[in-house]
């Protein structure tokens, strides 16, 4: 725990909801979380890095660091992923690392941290074979998912189609989670 709050890792994935995430971290430090945010190279492409080092007090992490090198993060306590697209969520469900983000989160997996992902594909790749098989070999190894199957976003659905992201659900539910490693302000 960072100043006696608990670490949250946002890890933010290539999709539109990654650029809303100003507003939940600000929402999440209300409820008594430090937060920290790690991007995959393609969620680079919609955070506000800037913003968010701003908010958080912590540079946004997107890339491994030389073993030699301090981390510049604390330790985490607990993890999000928001939003988890088709790619983060199979590569993760393989066990892949090849980047910080799926490498933190293979790493959460094994220490046994909480873990909450909203998968976030459009509806043709929501209904590849490979993605409920990742989805449902996650919750095996016990990542709590947010995913109403019913919102998720048409191909090509654009700005309009991030207004259905579940940001109340994904708040519930680490809400929930800061029950189970310590005391909860929020």
């Amino acid at each position: 725990m960072a100043e006696g709050k608990p670490v949250l890792y946002v890890i933010a994935c290539g999709g539109r909801p990654a650029g809303d995430l100003p507003a939940f971290v600000e929402r999440l430090q209300a409820d008594g979380w430090t937060v920290c945010v790690i991007a995959t190279p393609s969620g680079m492409k919609f955070v506000d890095a800037e913003r968010l080092s701003a908010l958080t007090g912590y540079p946004v992490r997107y890339d491994y660091k030389r073993p030699e090198e301090p981390d510049v993060l604390p330790p985490a306590d607990a993890m999000a992923v928001v939003p988890a697209t088709f790619n983060t969520t199979n590569k993760w469900a393989q066990g892949i690392s090849d980047t910080l983000a799926l490498g933190l989160l293979n790493e959460a997996i094994g220490l046994g941290l909480p873990i909450v992902a909203v998968p976030w594909p459009n509806h043709a790749l929501a209904r590849h074979p490979a993605f409920p098989v990742s989805v449902a070999r996650l919750k095996e190894w016990g990542v709590r998912m947010v995913l109403d199957w019913d919102r998720l976003p048409a191909p090509d659905s654009g700005v309009p189609g991030v207004g259905s992201f579940p940001w109340d659900d994904l708040h519930d539910a680490l809400h929930a989670t800061r029950g189970t490693f310590g005391s909860s302000s929020g």
